[in-house]
């Protein structure tokens, strides 16, 4: 099978779990509950340190699994040797089809603490079955958008290149991290599988291997120049920046442009102190004649140290970001977790809640919308859960509690509409709408941006998005804290 396509539509993983979901789905069917109706919720508890907001990445693989599940022969034989499972149990994995319904927020999405980004509602077996897909697919892929997306405010609207997969946590980290990359801001990626795959703007320039295995940097410079007029970046450090690699390619865009090129003088400076040495660069380049050079930074770049060197005045106008965006190395994972909110009972969905020592482990009982509240200029107020049967205010001053403390009644002032984040995305074996591209993905995450306020986008202590829950939400979960026997 084409690896491309086996990857895009990941078929194959239907063993991409944890053992303990296998038990408890052979537990659910011999205690003959294995068709009761459930709805599961993913969120994530906390934004990785100093973030605003997070972006939502991952669903689109995740429906390309879900619509590929399928229990394989060789899965089951595999199961069969471990001498756990019985007979009946692998012949109802023989026959799963899924019978789920997902909802979810659009990934590009801007996305808080505590709100639903996923339900998946339907048969407990197959429910709990995608706990750990769901999980493994989302929480990477948000975390690495959202790291993004920090990266590029930093940059401040200069274009930022993902550089990671020589870094990442393997093939699919690479091809994940870069997919979520691009949704968060990326304008690029050096990883040409990825850009294969998801039609991804691919961008690199050469190694330090290219000059060194010429005569000489000059000859080297000249070489790529040659075999690559219209995309030819320079790499101006393998020997001696200031004395030899930036005159070298001044000499070299000199050539180009006696000979009747129009291509733009780029050298990339990948050591040393990056703000003087691009001082340097711009400022020998324009003496040269090149009023507008492209000057790429990279080298173990973050969103503090670029944002560091903007401050310092640094000319570099382009950036390549790997090790810390691919790993998110900071905080390279994410607090995602995926609950049981509701059972259906007699055709009557019975609101759960999970309740613990640790307050900040605790769940917002029920099947939820989430809806997003904005004022008359279209910006964001803050986000509130409603119960899914409940009536959902449109505008005006909005009622609501405290998500923490449920007794606590909260409010927002002067909303002028209502948007509902959650939409049905998979039902009857199949996706509802086809996938959209990901630069759609990536346009409604610059789209959100662009409405949030800047306090949200503070890469240190940015202030912190309301996220409420309606009065009736609130005072279930207020009862339900109190009196947990009442489930």
């Amino acid at each position: 099978m084409n690896t491309a396509h086996q990857w895009r539509t990941r078929e194959g993983l239907a063993l991409l779990t944890d053992f303990y979901e296998l038990t408890m789905m052979a537990g659910y069917l011999k205690e003959h509950r294995a068709e009761s109706r459930v709805c599961f919720e993913y969120f994530f508890r906390y934004l990785p340190p100093h973030a605003g907001f997070g972006v939502a990445a991952g669903l689109g693989p995740f429906l390309d699994y879900l619509e590929n599940l399928k229990f394989h022969d060789d899965d089951l034989e595999y199961l069969r040797s471990l001498r756990i499972f019985d007979a009946a149990f692998l012949d109802h994995l023989r026959a799963f089809k899924s019978a789920c319904t997902v909802r979810a927020v659009p990934e590009g999405t801007l996305v808080f603490p505590n709100e639903p980004v996923v339900q998946i509602e339907g048969p407990i077996f197959e429910a709990q079955l995608l706990e750990t897909a769901l999980l493994n697919m989302l929480n990477f892929q948000t975390l690495i958008a959202t790291k993004a997306a920090r990266v590029c405010l930093a940059a401040d609207g200069d274009p930022v290149m993902e550089f990671g997969l020589r870094r990442a946590h393997g093939p699919d980290g690479g091809l994940s991290g870069s997919r979520a990359a691009y949704i968060g801001g990326c304008s690029s990626t050096s990883n040409v599988l990825a850009g294969k795959i998801y039609g991804i703007p691919v961008a690199g320039t050469h190694a330090h291997s290219w000059v060194m295995s010429f005569a000489n940097e000059l000859d080297a410079f000249r070489a790529f120049a040659r075999n690559y007029p219209e995309r030819c970046v320079l790499l101006v450090d393998t020997y001696d920046t200031v004395e030899s690699g930036i005159p070298n390619a001044i000499k070299v865009f000199e050539e180009m442009r006696a000979n009747g090129s129009n291509a733009r003088p780029a050298i990339r400076l990948d050591s040393g102190d990056l703000a003087r040495l691009s001082k340097i660069a711009h400022r020998m380049m324009r003496e040269a004649g090149f009023e507008d050079p492209l000057i790429v930074g990279s080298n173990d770049l973050d969103e503090d140290l670029i944002a560091d060197l903007k401050r310092q005045g640094a000319k570099i106008n382009s950036w390549g970001v790997g090790t810390h965006l691919i790993t998110a190395s900071d905080s390279p994972s994410l607090s995602g977790v995926y609950k049981l909110v509701a059972l259906e009972d007699e055709q009557v969905w019975q609101p759960r809640i999970k309740i613990s020592s640790n307050l900040s482990k605790g769940t917002n009982p029920g099947r939820k919308q989430l809806v997003r509240y904005y004022d008359p200029n279209d910006t964001p107020l803050g986000d509130v859960l409603y119960d899914m049967d409940e009536t959902v205010a449109q505008s005006g001053d909005i009622q609501g509690r405290n998500a923490a403390q449920p007794h606590r009644a909260e409010r927002l002032r002067n909303t002028n509409r209502a948007e509902l984040l959650l939409e049905t995305v998979f039902a009857s074996g199949a996706r509802t709408e086809p996938q959209l591209p990901i630069r759609d993905i990536r346009a409604r995450y610059l789209a959100q941006r662009a409405m949030l306020p800047d306090e949200y986008k503070r890469l240190r202590n940015p202030e912190i998005y309301r996220v409420m829950l309606s009065k009736k939400i609130g005072d279930l979960k207020d009862e339900l804290l109190k009196n947990p026997d009442s489930q």
